[in-house]
């Protein structure tokens, strides 16, 4: 038996949301992911470097996924949220990864040529500049960053109409981490679909993700959950897509 409108937006508004992790979302909403694999792509590169810096790291989960074996001599990772800043010192410590609490604005904490290579799956803001700066000669910026348009079906059920930038178009960050004196090695977009099986998962999702709809809180949206709700029952699935891209890019070796 289905679970009333009330006890699914409850149950969703009081769980847990620390870290970056989605599994309370089992069977409630699914996520397509991208062609390439970004943890493998991330393994591969942390076995084959010395010195690794994993920026917007958030609790820490990804980076772990790529496994403890393939972690380089120095391995560090940044993060500016206070909750997911202790969530990942308590995950990625005891497997040798620094983590530093930095917030998100230049400059990063690092000297000049620190670190071979700087990945970021997903992060916020982009500090192209920084990027640059912090990487050695020959070393390669690794990332997975979310695309423009991304869940704005989301965005226009809660918040009406909106208005759509290009900032996180894969041509448009090219060109910017080519201005940072970058070389782009790959740039692929792929779009993808999300759904959710009942309104409880959107909750949870908009607690979590809270760029989605700033400012979100269950009561100012009770009434719109409520239609989501209907709309789910009647339909049997929320959907939106996302856009994903694959960034790899080296900063020339000294000459």
């Amino acid at each position: 038996m289905e679970k009333p409108f009330d006890e699914l937006v409850d149950e969703a508004a009081t769980v847990s949301v620390e870290g970056w992790d989605f599994s309370w979302l089992g069977g409630r909403a699914t996520e397509e992911r991208p062609s390439w694999g970004y943890q493998r792509l991330l393994s591969e590169k942390l076995a084959a470097t010395v010195a690794a810096l994993d920026i917007q790291t958030g609790g820490g989960e990804v980076l772990a996924g790529a496994g403890a074996e393939n972690f380089p001599r120095t391995m560090v990772a940044t993060e500016g949220w206070p909750p997911n800043v202790a969530r990942a010192t308590a995950l990625l410590h005891p497997l040798g990864a620094v983590v530093v609490a930095d917030p998100e604005e230049p400059p990063l904490p690092f000297a000049d040529g620190a670190f071979d290579l700087v990945t970021s799956r997903h992060p916020t803001t982009v500090q192209w500049a920084e990027i640059a700066r912090v990487l050695a000669p020959g070393g390669t910026y690794l990332a997975q960053h979310v695309g423009s348009g991304t869940n704005v079906e989301i965005g226009e059920y809660f918040l009406g109409p909106l208005t759509r930038g290009d900032g996180r178009d894969p041509a448009v960050e090219a060109d910017r981490a080519r201005a940072a004196g970058l070389e782009i090695v790959q740039c692929r977009n792929e779009r993808l679909q999300l759904e959710f099986f009942d309104v409880g998962a959107m909750v949870f999702f908009l607690r979590k993700v809270i760029w989605t709809v700033p400012g979100f809180a269950v009561e100012r949206y009770r009434d719109r959950l409520r239609d989501l709700h209907e709309q789910i029952e009647r339909d049997g699935v929320f959907r939106s897509t996302m856009s994903r891209t694959l960034l790899e890019a080296r900063k020339p070796a000294a000459t």
